[in-house]
């Protein structure tokens, strides 16, 4: 199992690169942010200096969005990190939701995120596409190398990244919700004449090494309410029609609007309909023991990377745990049992 820290773009940017430095010392292979240029700093300016002064650490965000860019721009933005730091950059994508939200837009649609991913792909792995009728390619790319990861939840976004993905991004760590939407990635992929284990699973939660139950999870309360966005989608989309976990859908009954000035912060005062089960569920949250007993779980039903999201009070703290002993013990367990395997 690969492991992941989600951070926000929050000033000053040197505490980003701080904190992306601090990952890759404690084993961390990916280092993931929110991408909301109006809610924080711009974050492909931040790669460059973290890929500059880190040496193996992957860069990519959680997620952006076809809408906020125009594609070959996204494109040329991986192509020349590509470049310059030796393919460490990732994609996650998908419809869009506080950076296009906040600014009174809405999620792109599906067609249009499937089209976006073919062109992204397409250009930053050095190839030509086909973009508004032109064939265009970066002549200066060469040998780059980009996969892209959708987020999704709801059955048709989860069936397009059974049938386009390099990886699938689940934001929540509950055990039956992932169970169920790994399996319809899955589904999907084989339908579409794919591998459905070439496709990399990543689960991504808010992780708070602790033992004060009742402070862990008002500083991660916030997760509930930021999937809450989606989820309410879905609902509107599908209804109570079985095609959704019931248990994705009741947690939403009470939840009242949201303002995205206070989007994925601790404190947040539209999560107050997240419920205390909810946090627990959705998170990982924690003696190093508890972690690494849910973790091992998600290992079990094909989770290829956990990504923990770090807005909270204990960023160091529950680095340096997982540094130490966190991520050591996961990676003895998965090769002890694909060894007995």
């Amino acid at each position: 199992m690969q492991f992941g820290v989600v951070l926000q773009c929050d000033p000053p940017a040197a505490r980003t690169v701080q904190l992306a430095k601090l990952a890759e010392a404690h084993g961390f292979s990916h280092l993931w942010t929110f991408d909301s240029h109006v809610l924080w700093q711009e974050p492909y300016v931040l790669y460059s200096q973290i890929l500059h002064e880190t040496k193996r650490i992957m860069v990519g965000p959680m997620v952006t969005n076809p809408a906020t860019r125009d594609w070959t721009v996204t494109a040329s933005l991986y192509a020349t990190l590509n470049e310059a730091y030796g393919n460490r950059t990732i994609c996650g994508i998908g419809r869009g939701d506080s950076a296009v939200r906040v600014g009174g837009g809405k999620p792109t649609t599906l067609r249009t995120l499937r089209e976006s991913i073919h062109v992204i792909r397409e250009l930053a792995n050095s190839r030509p596409v086909d973009y508004a009728g032109t064939t265009v390619q970066f002549p200066w790319s060469v040998g780059s190398a980009l996969d892209i990861w959708v987020a999704a939840y709801g059955p048709k976004a989860l069936a397009l990244t059974g049938e386009v993905a390099d990886g699938f991004i689940l934001q929540l760590a509950d055990l039956d919700i992932a169970e169920w939407m790994i399996g319809a990635v899955r589904e999907a992929a084989a339908a579409a004449g794919r591998d459905p284990d070439a496709i990399t699973i990543c689960v991504a939660a808010p992780m708070y090494i602790g033992t004060d139950s009742a402070h862990m999870r008002e500083q991660c309360r916030w997760f509930g309410g930021m999937v809450g966005n989606h989820v309410a989608d879905i609902v509107a989309r599908y209804g109570d029609d079985g095609r959704v976990p019931r248990a994705l859908t009741e947690y939403i009954a009470g939840r009242e609007g949201y303002d995205y000035n206070q989007h994925g912060r601790a404190g947040n005062t539209h999560a107050e309909f997240v419920s205390d089960d909810i946090v627990e569920r959705f998170c990982v949250l924690g003696t190093p023991e508890e972690h690494i007993a849910k973790l091992r779980k998600l290992a079990d039903l094909g989770v290829d990377q956990f990504a923990g999201y770090l807005q909270h009070d204990n960023k160091e703290e529950t680095l340096r745990v997982y540094g130490e002993t966190i991520i050591p013990q996961l990676r003895q367990h998965i090769t002890a049992t694909k060894v007995t395997a």
